[in-house]
């Protein structure tokens, strides 16, 4: 009978333990989803920020601290000139993310990596010709609350494709 009683009790503790496994696992999964969607948010809304030349939009989705490495010899460090680029960019150019082809995405508490393949359309404003540029991407994001999407740049390396 205490035997039975044993089995009972250890049944019950594994059905208890599993209940709560497989809940916290549930509940992680449906926070990746959600962090899935605002970081696509993100994306999206970073994009339409350059198709409109709004540096203020796109400044929405980045942190304080950011640092952008542009190419080999061009870093640019703090929100404040990453901002000052785009301006002095988006006064030359009309800027469009023609493709931007998610690779992977790494989401782990409160920090996300994206590495992409973008193929970026610029037109200059004042008669120049057209020109594309390819290239892959890969932006660390984390969690900032002043993002509208609760998610900011903090860290990008731009690699252009050879030639």
């Amino acid at each position: 009978m205490e035997q039975l009683a044993s089995r009972r009790t250890f049944f019950q503790s594994m059905a208890a333990a599993t209940f709560t496994i497989a809940t916290v696992a549930g509940n992680a999964q449906a926070s990746t989803d959600n962090d899935r969607m605002a970081l696509e948010k993100t994306f999206a809304a970073i994009r339409a920020g350059f198709a409109m030349g709004d540096v203020a939009s796109v400044m929405k989705y980045h942190h304080p601290q950011v640092r952008k490495a542009l190419s080999f010899d061009k870093v640019l460090v703090g929100s404040d000139a990453v901002a000052a680029d785009l301006s002095s960019v988006f006064k030359e150019f009309r800027i469009e993310f023609v493709k931007d082809q998610l690779e992977s995405l790494l989401i782990e508490r409160d920090t996300a990596i994206e590495q992409s393949l973008f193929t970026i359309e610029g037109t200059p404003l004042h008669g120049q010709a057209p020109f594309v540029i390819t290239g892959r991407s890969m932006v660390v994001y984390v969690r900032y609350p002043k993002s509208p999407t609760g998610w900011a740049s903090i860290r990008e390396i731009v690699r252009p494709a050879s030639e």
